[in-house]
């Protein structure tokens, strides 16, 4: 448990392809997540979120939180660590139990939720998330939020199962636990991510939320208030990098610079007239090249991107009803003309999704970049407050306490 004077702290660790970030949140009951604390730092650990070199991944975890915990001015001791990858996978499932006592209670919920984890799933994966969808009371009452308190004599319940990759959760769990932290849940990152971006009317009128990391795309889908099918894509910012790379004969880390400092991900936005300074590899002095020409470049990765994007959502059977339409976020959202891309490929409404229901550090809550690590404090608050918190009577106030009854299932 981390603790501060009155306050409990909670950790967020968004342990990325490309760097882990640690967020330090304080809060008391009823009042909402002030993040304290940041630390981040590069990791070469992980490739399209799956840890492939544990010691290098441990150190960028550790330095990531020795930096928050300076900032902040704590020990932290445990962390909500995210998950991603291609690993990952996504189905939809029901389970039937008996009210027992005629009346739903909370271990009526507990028993059908077990009942929907009882399905066939590979043995080398395991289950992330029971996330319920909706409730049926004795066949004829449908779409109940939160059954509790209501008669019947039969629960079923409609539920989204996420599973991963044993050796994934094991490799990621272990690499924290090297750090002397202790790991108190496993996230998933598109679902963190939606938790800290997403409005409720989003969610009920059906949204698709892309979560554009540097090494994967993470991609849920919401209908009616709740998740219906999340998927994953290997293509993500890393991907533009390594076509900069190649088109102007650069070494990556000037790529990667050039690609936030110019690129433009719709070839229309650059004007003709705009160049700029390549530096070349070796003893080569710099070049210089029209801007508009790296635009087109970035264009057709991210184009290729929202063609993958497009397929998945269409694939789900859910395409016709995300009417709120698409929700960015991720460090790979925030390249220019990246929205309006979107918009003319995908002919829905586009924007940028910045973390919400939090306060505190201006370069976390407003950037689309912390977008995994605010989900990760939200969650593992809410998860963490029925347990270690006393709490005085009466409902959750605010936002944070509508996620905390969408979560539980009780929308």
């Amino acid at each position: 448990m981390n603790r501060k004077g009155d306050k409990s702290l909670i950790v967020g660790l968004d342990i990325g392809t490309s760097k882990v970030t640690a967020l330090v949140g304080e809060y008391a009951p009823g009042e909402p997540i002030e993040v304290i604390g940041i630390g981040s730092h590069e990791s070469r650990g992980l490739r399209r979120g799956v840890v492939v070199d544990i010691d290098s991944t441990v150190q960028a975890i550790q330095r990531a939180v020795e930096e928050a915990e300076l900032m902040a001015g704590c020990e932290v001791r445990s962390v909500y660590a995210s998950i991603s990858g291609n690993h990952v996978q996504c189905r939809n499932s029901s389970g039937v139990a008996p009210i027992r006592d005629g009346e739903v209670t909370q271990a009526d919920l507990d028993r059908v939720l077990e009942a929907a984890k009882a399905v066939a799933i590979p043995a080398d994966q395991r289950i992330l998330h029971v996330i319920p969808r909706e409730y049926v009371l004795d066949d004829m009452q449908e779409g109940i939020r939160n059954p509790v308190g209501m008669t019947g004599v039969r629960l079923e319940v409609h539920a989204h199962l996420v599973t991963c990759a044993q050796s994934a959760a094991q490799n990621i769990s272990k690499c924290v636990q090297r750090c002397g932290l202790q790991v108190d849940e496993l996230i998933l990152s598109s679902l963190a991510s939606s938790t800290a971006v997403l409005t409720a009317d989003e969610r009920e009128l059906g949204v698709v939320l892309v979560d554009m990391g540097a090494g994967t795309t993470d991609i849920s889908v919401y209908v009616q208030g709740s998740i219906c099918h999340t998927a994953n894509l290997p293509v993500a910012g890393d991907k533009v990098t390594e076509d900069i790379a190649h088109m102007l004969r650069t070494p990556t880390p000037h790529a990667e610079e050039i690609k936030v400092r110019y690129a433009c991900a719709l070839a229309q936005m650059a004007r003709a007239e705009e160049s700029i300074q390549v530096e070349s590899v070796g003893d080569r002095p710099p070049r210089r090249m029209p801007r508009h020409a790296l635009a087109q470049a970035v264009q057709a990765r991210y184009e290729e991107i929202f063609e993958m994007v497009q397929a998945e959502l269409r694939r789900s059977g859910f395409e016709q009803r995300v009417r709120a339409g698409m929700v960015l976020t991720g460090g790979a959202s925030k390249m220019e003309g990246v929205v309006e891309l979107a918009e003319e490929m995908l002919q829905m409404p586009v924007r940028i999704g910045i973390p919400q229901h939090v306060s505190g550090l201006g370069e976390v809550v407003g950037n689309p970049v912390h977008a995994t690590g605010v989900g990760l404090l939200l969650m593992g608050s809410q998860i963490e407050q029925p347990r270690r918190i006393s709490r005085p009577a009466g409902k959750v106030g605010g936002a944070l306490g509508k996620f905390s009854r969408w979560f539980r299932g009780e929308f």
